[in-house]
């Protein structure tokens, strides 16, 4: 364990030095591979949408240009959390978290969505314990996509946005397992659209990702909302010590956000 916690003090110290970290260099070259020769321009449609957020801090990393560019348009969204993000220090246990720390997050998320325009009446929190979705029950499972059905049938939305299939984080990828289910079951004819936190970063290609996996990428410019999508992010004060700082920054600089569609509409 402690060898563990050595070699992870190590990654965030050298995390902000590129040529030091294999993580960084991997994420760039197919972010940017994505960005400028495999992905088709993306323009804000006039359809209402339902984020999915398995944590506090993941819709606003990954979809927080989107939502900023849909609410000023006045376009309605919703945010939906599925667990309640206490487990967020686990990785690094010499950072000691905030007290109360579900509070905290759940504080921070309705404040970083304030600034990217969503009222507090259109956020839900399911408050599920976080980094336990892969351990759900069978009725435990099925409880969730019933009120993700309920929530879908309820609101109609014409997009739903959700993390990646294969985003290397458990919570992440049974978020879009419970989505794509409930999407079934709900009977209602959607687009669904995939954004990464964690697959440029975690997920080798050749070894947990295939080029098939990145098929469908759009890019969003979200250049006029940037500064906002920033002082969002910033909010997020209890997540800042246990992020590593260029994953951070890759969010903080990208003047574009890319989406996965899933090819066939439900």
């Amino acid at each position: 364990m402690q060898i563990i916690m050595y070699l992870t003090k190590i990654f965030y110290k050298v995390g902000d030095i590129p040529i030091f970290n294999p993580l960084y260099i991997h994420a760039y070259m197919i972010h940017q591979w994505l960005l400028n020769f495999r992905s088709q321009p993306l323009s804000v449609n006039q359809k209402s949408a339902i984020i999915f957020s398995p944590h506090q801090d993941d819709e606003t990393l990954g979809c927080g240009g989107l939502i900023a560019l849909k609410r000023e348009m006045e376009i309605p969204i919703k945010v939906i959390f599925l667990t309640d993000g206490q487990k967020s220090h686990t990785a690094t246990p010499w950072i000691k978290p905030p007290d109360n720390l579900i509070q905290v997050r759940k504080q921070e998320a309705t404040t970083a969505l304030h600034i990217l325009g969503v009222e507090v009446s259109d956020i839900h929190f399911f408050e599920l314990t976080d980094s336990t979705l892969s351990y759900l029950t069978s009725e435990q499972s099925e409880n969730t996509i019933k009120s993700i059905v309920e929530l879908i049938q309820t609101f109609k939305p014409g997009e739903i946005y959700v993390p990646h299939r294969k985003d290397n984080h458990s919570d992440h990828e049974c978020t879009y397992k419970f989505l794509k289910v409930a999407v079934e079951q709900s009977k209602i004819e959607l687009e669904i659209l995939q954004y990464s936190i964690w697959i440029f970063w975690l997920s080798p290609l050749f070894i947990k990702l295939r080029f098939s996996d990145l098929t469908g990428a759009y890019r969003l410019c979200i250049n006029s909302v940037l500064e906002q999508k920033k002082r969002a992010v910033t909010v997020y004060k209890s997540q800042a010590p246990i992020l590593p700082p260029r994953v951070i920054k890759s969010f903080l600089l990208n003047h574009h956000e890319i989406f996965f569609k899933t090819q066939a509409k439900i």
